[in-house]
């Protein structure tokens, strides 16, 4: 029920992060996994380490803040042959008060996490809507239920994700595609560096989260292999907050 055997998943953000594990997730699951980041040498990084355990890969790379490298990805993984699973979680952040967020600074943030979720699954969706199958992953965030601090651009785009998930799955739930996303808690990453540096911000954290600790990388894998495995079959439009109980308290 959870095996990938025979599977192809292409993995955005993969170079490093919660995109890397989920790809080395995946891959041992049975996978073929497509790897791709802003630059092909970090998901040939992911890519070798696939291979050093066994399985099959292949490195990709696509600039998420420029919409027309997004649909040269989209070409390149068809390219190289049907792609089952799709995980969409590249994407970037910008800290500023809003009253002093710099538009530019605005619009980048929505086009790397939104829009170009929105781009890659429409065009791999519309090849496995020709298969009537396929799996596509978001990573939502926990700032798809909240408002977070100084993080304006990320907290829309992480709603929008939320919504684009439904949205698909609602449409593509009848023709054999599930669409689901996955909100990650508070993970250890280069995204929360910051957070975890300031004591304050860090200690209040921490005391929020019921299992006492932040998520590593590694937590996210599991359910990853859920949501693109048949496992999940009737799951559709659902966001798997992964938060060591933070949404519970």
């Amino acid at each position: 029920m959870f095996s990938l055997v025979g599977k192809t998943a292409l993995v955005t953000g993969a170079s490093r992060g919660l995109g890397k594990a989920i790809a080395l997730g995946l891959a041992a699951a049975g996978a073929r996994v497509l790897c791709s980041s802003s630059k092909v040498e970090g998901a040939q990084e992911t890519v070798n380490a696939i291979v050093a355990n066994g399985g099959s890969g292949l490195a990709l790379a696509a600039d998420l803040s420029d919409p027309s490298s997004v649909e040269a990805l989209a070409a390149q993984a068809l390219d190289a042959g049907a792609v089952d699973i799709l995980v969409n979680c590249g994407g970037s952040i910008f800290r500023s008060p809003a009253v002093d967020y710099p538009f530019a600074e605005w619009r980048n943030i929505l086009t790397i996490n939104l829009d170009s979720t929105f781009l890659l699954s429409q065009r791999i969706g519309a090849a496995m809507l020709q298969c009537k199958a396929g799996k596509i992953i978001n990573i939502a965030s926990m700032l798809s239920y909240s408002g977070g601090i100084n993080v304006a651009a990320y907290t829309a785009s992480k709603h929008g994700v939320a919504g684009v998930t439904k949205a698909l799955a609602s449409e593509w739930a009848g023709q054999g595609i599930n669409v689901n996303a996955i909100a990650p808690g508070y993970f250890r990453t280069d995204n929360t560096a910051a957070l975890q540096k300031d004591t304050a911000r860090n200690d209040a954290i921490l005391a929020r989260i019921p299992s006492g600790r932040w998520g590593e990388p590694e937590d996210l894998v599991g359910a990853a292999i859920f949501l693109a495995s048949s496992a999940s079959d009737y799951v559709h439009g659902h966001v798997l907050a992964v938060d060591g109980g933070w949404l519970a308290r």
